[in-house]
């Protein structure tokens, strides 16, 4: 991770809802909330955190302007390591440790503050080494930059507002109980060693291994990696909240890619992703990853192209291929934004107006349940009990026989939802926005994967003409794709693309779910977890892409 500079203003969002409190009644009824807190903490972090936020209560207020409604301290303590191998040598090995606090300043009240473009936080970086005196002396100069920074955006916010004849349709940010949760530490459990040895060998089977040393003429690049992050998050609020929970987060991937003969572009780059180091693939399992991309590697270099004339019919997504398309289409729908300023929409994006509307077939349902720390045998990377802006995590039924019932919220309002169900989260060293946890797809009509593939076929037959099943998918594009002929027979094509496949195709062109739900984990910015059965639609149109192809190098690779 990359090293901050001392002070960082933030551009931070809005934030949430609900009645309007007098300016001093939230740092004054929250005292014995506070006080029990205290005596419950014994970290010095958090007692560090607790006397400057005291002492910032008291003394924080420039003559002739106002006293903050509520302030904020959270400070992350972020252990991150990561290696890398190429052509089966080591080549960058990182460790880093390092805490970051954020401030949050907001002035105003719930109805109205200054959150908005300009933000109401600012970010220092804390002590590595528990110094107390000097995490406070960060989280005063963060303070007093919020401060100033809160007001001036305060006062342009509330210019602003009178431009428009229609006051905003929800409040800026809603009340929370203070919750106090002292959760234990987590720490780092990676075999680093053991994961050097591993990443350098599979990056180097494509020369070594009998069974696939033949396609090392065609290996460009092969890269194995693995990542390790650790944060502990400390949070204190003028409204009695603290907390102190963690997370962790492995990764391990394989890569290799190289060229078709006509200079097209492939690759294959995949691994496993787990909320503990234990839970990744075994030392044989990641071996046969390396050993499965470079055959596939090399099939999709002698596979033939997808036809040239646009095909429209039927498409069976693998779980792995129906995770990634909702996630990229239905998940971040569903995570209430704040809309434009001056506009009565409730909330940003496709489902903008969806409310009690049909998304999802009727025989579909998405829940989203954070407190779900396992499924069949996994454990879950989006689960936590407590969301980052202080609020018990909450089961969300999303869609109910495919309709829209409710939005992921949390502590910034939109229309119709003036609390948050717990769906708080933010970046490292950012502000909380509402952010999906674990959301489970569920099917009221199950079908095997069998019948499911029967399914497919027989609707080949019924066209009288081929169709297609999609196994991986890379960001939109179909990595691993299958035509079916009518006769059963699988052919993988390559240089694919779909076309129309959005939000109208999951309301109506999804016409079976299978009973085979994938389970998604995902290390990103948030840790969230997606659980998708396979899904068949009905109607998806696949291209050919129109991507620039490369020239062929001109020599053979370096022989062994």
């Amino acid at each position: 991770m990359n090293k901050l500079p001392s002070k960082l203003r933030i551009q931070t969002p809005l934030s949430l809802m609900l009645c309007c409190i007098s300016l001093f009644a939230p740092l004054l009824v929250t005292n014995s909330a506070m006080a029990q807190a205290s005596t419950q903490a014994s970290d010095p972090m958090l007692k560090a955190m607790q006397a400057e936020l005291d002492r910032e209560k008291e003394s924080l207020l420039l003559p002739g302007m106002q006293r903050p409604y509520f302030i904020e301290y959270r400070m992350e303590d972020i252990e991150s390591y990561s290696a890398q191998a190429i052509y089966g040598a080591l080549t960058r090995e990182q460790q880093e440790h390092q805490k970051i606090v954020r401030v949050t300043v907001r002035i105003g009240n719930y109805a109205s503050d200054n959150s908005g473009s300009r933000g109401e936080g600012n970010v220092q970086l804390g002590p590595e080494d528990n110094d107390p005196i000097a995490l406070r002396y960060a989280l005063w100069t963060a303070t007093d930059e919020a401060y100033k920074s809160a007001l001036s955006a305060y006062t342009s916010k509330q210019a602003a507002l009178k431009r428009f004849q229609s006051p905003p349709t929800a409040d800026d940010f809603s009340p929370a109980k203070p919750v106090v949760e002292i959760g234990p530490l987590v720490k780092m459990d990676l075999d680093k060693n053991e994961w050097k040895k591993r990443i350098v060998e599979a990056s180097g089977l494509f020369s070594t291994d009998p069974e696939v040393k033949g396609f090392a003429q065609d290996v460009q690049y092969s890269n194995a990696n693995v990542r390790a992050i650790v944060v502990n998050r400390y949070l204190i609020n003028t409204e009695g909240t603290m907390l102190r929970q963690g997370y962790s987060g492995y990764q391990a991937d394989v890569s290799v890619g190289g060229q078709a003969p006509d200079g097209m572009q492939l690759n294959r780059d995949n691994g496993s992703t787990a909320a503990k180091a234990s839970e990744l693939e075994s030392a044989a399992a990641f071996r046969r990853r390396a050993i499965e991309n470079l055959k596939s590697l090399e099939a999709l270099r002698n596979a033939p192209l997808v036809d040239a004339e646009d095909y429209h019919g039927p498409v069976l997504f693998s779980g792995d291929a129906a995770a990634d398309v909702m996630n990229r289409l239905f998940v971040p729908n569903t995570e209430a934004d704040r809309p434009e300023m001056g506009t009565t929409a409730r909330t940003q994006g496709a489902y903008t107006s969806s409310l009690r509307s049909r998304v999802l077939p009727e025989f579909m349902n998405a829940t989203d349940d954070p407190g779900m720390k396992t499924f069949a045998g996994t454990t879950l990377l989006g689960a936590y009990a407590v969301d980052d802006e202080g609020v018990p995590a909450q089961k969300v039924d999303v869609v109910v026989r495919g309709k829209l019932e409710n939005y992921l919220i949390g502590r910034e309002p939109v229309k119709d939802f003036p609390t948050s169900n717990g769906h708080g989260r933010a970046q490292i060293a950012q502000t909380a926005h509402s952010h999906s946890g674990v959301i489970l797809f569920t099917t009221s009509q199950p079908v095997p994967a069998q019948e499911m593939n029967a399914r497919l076929l027989a609707m080949a037959k019924d066209q009288g003409r081929d169709v297609y099943a999609v196994d991986a998918m890379v960001g939109d594009l179909p990595r691993v794709l299958y035509r079916i002929g009518v006769d059963g027979k699988r052919t993988l094509v390559r240089g694919a693309a779909f076309d129309e496949l959005d939000n109208r195709s999951l309301r109506s062109e999804i016409t079976a779910a299978g009973d085979d739900p994938y389970v998604a984990n995902t290390l990103g910015n948030i840790p969230q977890t997606t659980i998708t059965p396979s899904l068949l639609f009905a109607d998806i149109t696949v291209k050919r892409a129109t991507e620039e192809q490369q020239k062929l190098p001109y020599y053979a690779p370096p022989s062994n």
